[in-house]
């Protein structure tokens, strides 16, 4: 039983460990720059073309059902407003979390794992390199940077999305549409997204990070490890959203009409 429990409280806690080590030593250890910039490519790569694949069809979902309602409601001179803020505050930070969970984190584990099997990991630490600092790190910053410029693109197509349905599709007004942005939402909503992004690509890097290196089994236990990191991290990213979401809504007065 003693067993059974520290092993269910060891895991959390060895995450919550690394991911300060990783803050602390983003601020103490020298910048792997070479290392960010060849990470920030690799990341782009795996995770630009489904944000472009996944943005228009989530925009598009968005608008319809947006339009639908409003129009439900005899407020279509809104449609604009309600589609840019569900945009914004929700769609735009879940798709980037499903995109870098899901696509740079799994491969962040992976290769983390490959170097674990390999024993690269174990002779950097006999040559008194911090594989924390030397790896982790500069992969962190990186995911963090790419998750910037994914809710950039989302935020883009889940507003170019709502114009085209919800003027061209369903004929609504575009001089409502534009007028009608500041109507609910605030700079203070992309300001949100943001933190968001940036928190969820930190925590999805560490997540990978955490699984690969402490992979084990061989190329099975590499497999199993970024399933692992996957489903963890989609479960991280989720609950750390709905706690930002709760505490926005408190501390920040809401505009209205």
């Amino acid at each position: 039983m003693g067993f059974s429990a520290l092993s269910v409280v060891r895991g959390p806690g060895e995450l919550a460990a690394m991911v300060i080590d990783v803050t602390k030593l983003t601020f103490t250890t020298r910048f792997q720059f070479r290392e960010f910039i060849e990470q920030a490519w690799f990341i782009t790569s795996v995770t630009l073309m489904p944000t472009i694949l996944v943005s228009i069809p989530f925009g598009a979902v968005i608008s319809l059902q947006v339009g639908n309602l409003t129009g439900q409601l005899g407020a279509q001179s809104f449609a604009g407003a309600t589609a840019v803020l569900a945009t914004v505050r929700e769609a735009a930070p879940i798709a980037a979390a499903l995109i870098i969970a899901g696509a740079a984190g799994s491969a962040i584990c992976s290769d983390m794992g490959a170097r674990k099997i390999r024993e690269e990991i174990d002779a950097m630490e006999v040559l008194g390199v911090d594989p924390i600092a030397r790896l982790v790190v500069p992969r962190a910053l990186a995911t963090v940077f790419v998750s910037l410029m994914i809710i950039g693109i989302v935020i883009a197509a889940g507003i170019g999305g709502g114009y085209f349905f919800t003027v061209i599709v369903q004929g609504g007004s575009a001089g409502a549409f534009l007028s009608s942005f500041t109507a609910l939402a605030s700079i203070t909503d992309l300001y949100v997204a943001m933190v968001k992004a940036a928190l969820f690509g930190f925590l999805a890097a560490i997540v990978g990070a955490y699984k690969g290196l402490n992979a084990g089994g061989g190329p099975s236990g590499v497999g199993r490890a970024v399933n692992e990191s996957v489903i963890l991290a989609f479960m991280l990213l989720f609950f750390l959203n709905a706690i930002i979401t709760a505490l926005y809504f408190q501390l920040i007065p809401q505009p209205g009409l």
